[in-house]
C-alpha cells in the first residue's frame, strides 16, 4: 500500500536469511547508499535476522539508479521504478533516487513469514505515482509535537510514499520556531516549546534523505495571537496579548495598513526561508476574522485611500504584498483557498480545505491546487470515507485536460486541538496509508474491502518505522486503571471509536491545558475488531449454515461483551477516569446478550420475535448517540444480525 500500477506474480520466492545483502550497483550515491543501509537495518529488526551485509556475500537485492537527481526532492521529479523478484534475487531499477527509495519500501512490504521462514514472493512490478504532491500536514502549534514525533512520522510517510511534509509552525496557541532576528516570537509566544534553527535544519535533512520535501506554514494575517504576544505593535489593536489557550477563531489579526508590518515580514521571511530550501512557502491565510479591521478607524481610512472596499480586498492586498516579499526570496506562495484572488500571480498554489468546488474554481482561473477537504484525519472519519474522496472527483472531474493538470494532488491534515504527542500517531495512522494510496495509485483502485485488509497489514508493518499508533494504546489504558488489570477496560475500549474535532468541540470546553487522559483520547478512530465482526455478521446473514468460523468468532466476542460488565463495574469503583464509562459498559453487555440471542436464532433458522426486534432497534438507536465522547461501535455487528433476522 499504495497498490502499484502493475503487479504480475511469477513462480517462486526469494528466501531471506543471514546472507541477505542489498547493494547499490549503479553509480555511487551516498544518500541512497545510506538509505539502503537504513532499510536493511529495519528489515533485520522486523525479521529478527542479523543482516550484516557481509563483504563476501552476493547481493540478493540489487539497486540500479540512473541518476542521483537534485540535492533536495523537487515537485514533479521522476518517482517511477520497476522491481523484479525471483528465487535467485531481486533487481530494483529507477531513473532517479526518489523511485529507488519508493521501490525499497515496496520490497519491504512484500516480505512475509512463510512456512520456511521469511520470504518475498516472486513478482514483476512497474510503478509510478498518479499525483506529484502527496502530503501530510502536521500542526505543532496547538499542541507541541517534539522532534521524535516529527521524525518517526517522516519515516512512516516514506513507508507509504508520501512526499511532502507540510509543517504548521505558528498559530494563536504557539509560535514554534526560533527566530534570532525577532527572539520574542519564541520567547513570549511558545511557552518555551519551540524548535531551534539547528533542529529545523536537522528535520529538513532527515526528510530529504527519505525523499520528502518540507513546506513550512506560518499563518498570516489571522491566527497570529502568538506572534502578537511578543510584538503587539504588529496587531491591528494595541494589545496586550496572551497566548491563546482555547480553541476556535480569534479576532486578533496583523495590521495591513502599516508599512512596519511588511518591513517586519520582509526581515522575518529572509530568516525563515533560509531554513527551508523547498521553493514553496505556506502563509496560511484562512479564517481571517475581519472584526478588528472593520472597527479600526486607521485601517478603514487606509482601505478607503487604497480603494479596498471590504475585508476580502484588504486581505488580497496583504497577500499581494506578502507574495512579492516571498518572490524576492525565491519562494512560491501557498495559501488556503481563502487567498484565491484574481490579483495574485498564477504561480501561487491554492490549498482547498472547504471543498472540491474551490479546487476546481482555482484550476479554471489558472491556479495550481492541492486538495485537503475530505482528508482531515483529526475528524476521525473512517478510512473508507477518506478513500472515497479523489482530487479529481466532484467539480474537479468536470475540468478539461489543461485544467486537470493544475491539480497537483492532496494533503491529509492533522490539526492538533484534540490530540497530543502521545496520541497523534493513532490519529494519523493507519488511515493515512489509505489516503496515500488515493494519491499514488490509479483512480481505478477503489476496492474498499481490499483496502482495509491491506491497511491492517501495513499498520502492523508501520510499527517498525517507529510510529506508536498501536504501541501507545495499552499504556494509555493502563494509566486509566492505575495499575489494576486492564482487560475489562480493554474489552470496552476495543468496542468504541473516538470522536473527531466537531463533536468534541460541542461536547465540552477544552483548552490547550486540558488533560487528555480519558477513554475519548485513547480510543481509536476505527475499531478493527468491530469491523471484523461486521464482516462476519454479514456472512452469517448470507449463509448461516456455511459460516462456522464466523459463527464461532461472533459467539466468542458477544460472550466477552456480555460477561465484561461485572468485571468493569468492579474496576470502575472510585475511579474518576472510569466512572463516566459505566453506562457504556452496561450497553456493551446488553449488545453482547442481544447478539448471542440473534446468533442462536439465525443458526436455528428461526425468526426473532417482533417485540424483541422492535425493542433492540430502539435500544440501538439510543446507543448510536455518542456517550463519554466516544461512539459505541459495537452496535454495528448486532445491527447487521438484527436486520438479517427479520
Amino acid at each position: 500500500m499504495p497498490l502499484p500500477v502493475t503487479v504480475r506474480p511469477v513462480t517462486g520466492k526469494l528466501t531471506l536469511d543471514a546472507t541477505f545483502k542489498a547493494a547499490l550497483t549503479s553509480a555511487p550515491d551516498a544518500p541512497l547508499d545510506a538509505a539502503v543501509g537504513r532499510f536493511v537495518m529495519r528489515l533485520s529488526g522486523r525479521t529478527g535476522i542479523p543482516m550484516l551485509g557481509l563483504k563476501d556475500a552476493t547481493p540478493k537485492l540489487r539497486i540500479e539508479c540512473a541518476s542521483a537527481g537534485n540535492d533536495y526532492p523537487t515537485l514533479g521529479e521522476d518517482e517511477s521504478y520497476t522491481l523484479d523478484v525471483t528465487s535467485e534475487g531481486a533487481l530494483l531499477k529507477a531513473p532517479a533516487r526518489a523511485g529507488a527509495l519508493h521501490g525499497l519500501e515496496t520490497f519491504g512490504q512484500l516480505v512475509t513469514l512463510g512456512k520456511d521462514g521469511f520470504e518475498v514472493p516472486a513478482v514483476h512490478i512497474e510503478d509510478n505515482p498518479r499525483f506529484p504532491w502527496r502530503g501530510l500536514m502536521l500542526d505543532s502549534s496547538r499542541h507541541w509535537m517534539p522532534l521524535e514525533v516529527v521524525k518517526r512520522n517522516l519515516d512512516a510517510m516514506a513507508a507509504v510514499k508520501l512526499n511532502v511534509f507540510h509543517w504548521h509552525l505558528s498559530d494563536d496557541q504557539g509560535f514554534r520556531v526560533e527566530s534570532k532576528r525577532f527572539p520574542k516570537l519564541q520567547q513570549e509566544g511558545s511557552d518555551g516549546l519551540f524548535y531551534t534553527q539547528d533542529e529545523i535544519r536537522g528535520v529538513v535533512a532527515y526528510a530529504r534523505d527519505r525523499g520528502i520535501r518540507v513546506v513550512p506554514e506560518f499563518d498570516i494575517p489571522g491566527h497570529t495571537t502568538a506572534w502578537l504576544v511578543g510584538y503587539p505593535e504588529l496587531g491591528t489593536n494595541p494589545g496586550p496579548y496572551e497566548i491563546g489557550r482555547h480553541w476556535g477563531i480569534y479576532e486578533n489579526v496583523l495590521d495591513p495598513s502599516r508599512e512596519e508590518t511588511y518591513a517586519f515580514l520582509d526581515a522575518f521571511f529572509e530568516e525563515m526561508t533560509a531554513l527551508f530550501p523547498d521553493p514553496y512557502f505556506h502563509v496560511g491565510g484562512d479564517e481571517v476574522e475581519a472584526t478588528q479591521w472593520n472597527a479600526s478607524a486607521r485601517v478603514q481610512a487606509w482601505a478607503k485611500q487604497n480603494n479596498l472596499k471590504d475585508a476580502h480586498a484588504i486581505q488580497a492586498y496583504f497577500n499581494q504584498r506578502v507574495q512579492k516579499l516571498l518572490t524576492k526570496r525565491g519562494k512560491i506562495l501557498i495559501g488556503w483557498d481563502e487567498v484565491l484572488h484574481p490579483d495574485l500571480p498564477k504561480d501561487i498554489v491554492v490549498q482547498s480545505w472547504r471543498g472540491q468546488k474551490s479546487l476546481a474554481e482555482a484550476a479554471i482561473k489558472g491556479y495550481r491546487g492541492i486538495l485537503s477537504w475530505g482528508y482531515y484525519v483529526d475528524h476521525l472519519s473512517p478510512a473508507a470515507f477518506h478513500y472515497a474522496v479523489d482530487p479529481m472527483s466532484g467539480d474537479a472531474g468536470k475540468l478539461g485536460p489543461e485544467e486537470k493538470a493544475r491539480i497537483l494532488g492532496g494533503e491529509l491534515c492533522m490539526w492538533s486541538e484534540y490530540t497530543t504527542s502521545e496520541m497523534v500517531d493513532s490519529r494519523i495512522w493507519p488511515r493515512a496509508a489509505a489516503i496515500a494510496e488515493r494519491f499514488w495509485s490509479p483512480a481505478s483502485t477503489k476496492d474498499v474491502d481490499s483496502m482495509y485488509a491491506r491497511m491492517e497489514a501495513v499498520s502492523r508493518g508501520l510499527e517498525w518505522t517507529g510510529v506508536q499508533h498501536r504501541a501507545n494504546y495499552a499504556p494509555m489504558l493502563e494509566r486509566m486503571t492505575a495499575g489494576r488489570p486492564t482487560e475489562p477496560l480493554r474489552v470496552l475500549a476495543d468496542a468504541v471509536e473516538g470522536l473527531g474535532l466537531g463533536p468534541r468541540a460541542r461536547a465540552g470546553k477544552y483548552t490547550s491545558l486540558t488533560p487528555m487522559n480519558r477513554l475519548a483520547d485513547a480510543a481509536r478512530p476505527e475499531s478493527e475488531s468491530v469491523r471484523s465482526m461486521e464482516l462476519a455478521a454479514a456472512k452469517m446473514v448470507a449463509d448461516p449454515k456455511g459460516s462456522p468460523a464466523e459463527a464461532a468468532m461472533l459467539r466468542r466476542e458477544f460472550g466477552r461483551w456480555a460477561a465484561n460488565d461485572a468485571r468493569f463495574q468492579a474496576l470502575a469503583v472510585d475511579s474518576p477516569l472510569l466512572v463516566e464509562l459505566l453506562p457504556l459498559s452496561r450497553d456493551l453487555a446488553a449488545l453482547g446478550n442481544a447478539g448471542l440471542k440473534l446468533l442462536n436464532a439465525l443458526q436455528k433458522g428461526q425468526t426473532p420475535e417482533a417485540g424483541f426486534v422492535a425493542a433492540q432497534t430502539k435500544e440501538i438507536t439510543r446507543m448510536e448517540k455518542p456517550a463519554a465522547e466516544v461512539n459505541l461501535a459495537a452496535t454495528r455487528p448486532v445491527k447487521v444480525l438484527l436486520k438479517g433476522g427479520k
